[in-house]
């Protein structure tokens, strides 16, 4: 069994991803999780379980939550450290500002030097992909961190009770690529490094749209063949759009495309497939949103996906679906009848 290079790990996000990674990283190491909620890391230090997220999971000794983001900061800071940046997409923006006001001032070997981000879907307002996002907040900076992205298959609780998950690291820094996966692959937790950023990135946003399409299918009680037909087109319109916003095909049949396409689609663990769920029984969409009580990335990121499939003239039906179905424009029946009443065409 591997063992992780020793290194000085922070997260910040104390939501269910945060923490699942969080706890997988201290069965090895220690990390320091940081929650901008100070009452609710009160709790995790207290209590020794994140109750709103995951409460059935217990904190490894190794980990320390905090609400301090300097302490953090810190600990991930150097030659050794490496920061993980598990807010939702709503919040990079914000996450990666604090992390360049930490390291403007300070010498080389206090600054955050190696980052990651996790969180999947576009930027709303600007549309931008994650790395776009840090890109811009970045610019200018000399004491900017080297970026990547570490996506694919996995589901919080199952990463945070320490069964096996693999996931893709994408980063066109090679060093980064070569540090973050001896600090982060062992035994349970695979990591496969390529330099594919653009592809591994929109595999993982445009699979919750396609994890809604696939919920409404099995929740109007459409069957197996229908589920299987959905995914398949579905990696089609994702592969579709990801190479022409510059990702390589083949990052779309591993594990941040195919692989985490096929999880969130059908595993009962997933929100986007929830929202689907509870739209074919026709409840509103509002009402789903506040009742799940996490992000649902897809609900975000379906119109952004279909702007973008325009833009570059790539045909998406089951995006386009889904975004006309969360507009209100279409009804669930609606939306089927659309897909099935398209003109025949080559595979």
């Amino acid at each position: 069994m591997a063992s992780p290079s020793p290194c000085s790990i922070g997260v910040l996000g104390a939501g269910a991803w945060g923490t699942g990674i969080a706890c997988q990283i201290a069965q090895h190491q220690p990390v320091v999780l940081w929650g901008r909620d100070a009452a609710q890391m009160l709790r995790l230090q207290a209590e020794r379980a994140n109750a709103a997220y995951l409460p059935d999971i217990s904190l490894p000794p190794a980990l320390s939550p905090t609400a301090d983001l300097d302490t953090a900061l810190r600990h991930a800071a150097g030659p050794h450290g490496l920061l993980l940046l598990a807010v939702p997409v709503s919040g990079l923006r914000a996450a990666a500002q604090a992390v360049r006001i930490f390291n403007a001032d300070k010498p080389l070997g206090a600054r955050v030097q190696h980052l990651l981000w996790l969180c999947k879907g576009f930027e709303q307002g600007s549309g931008l992909l994650p790395h776009a996002v840090l890109d811009a907040v970045f610019a200018g900076l000399d004491a900017a961190p080297a970026i990547g992205v570490l996506s694919g298959p996995s589901f919080a609780q199952e990463v945070a009770r320490g069964l096996p998950v693999a996931l893709t690291l994408a980063s066109d820094d090679a060093d980064l690529r070569q540090f973050a996966v001896a600090a982060l692959h062992h035994g349970a937790m695979r990591i496969y490094a390529t330099p594919d950023v653009i592809g591994v990135e929109v595999g993982g946003a445009v699979k919750n749209v396609l994890a809604i399409a696939t919920g409404v299918s099995d929740g109007m009680g459409l069957g197996h063949n229908a589920r299987a037909a959905l995914i398949t087109r579905g990696l089609a319109e994702l592969s579709r759009l990801g190479v022409a916003l510059g990702g390589q095909t083949e990052t779309f049949m591993g594990l941040s495309g195919l692989g985490d396409l096929v999880l969130t689609a059908t595993g009962d663990l997933s929100r986007n497939r929830r929202v689907g769920l509870a739209l074919a029984q026709g409840q509103r969409l509002e009402h789903i949103v506040a009742a799940l009580g996490h992000v649902a990335e897809g609900v975000h990121t379906a119109q952004t996906a279909l702007q973008l499939a325009r833009a570059h003239r790539v045909s998406m039906p089951i995006t386009e679906a889904v975004s006309r179905l969360l507009d209100g424009k279409l009804t669930p029946q609606e939306a089927l009848g659309g897909l099935l009443q398209r003109q025949p065409r080559g595979e």
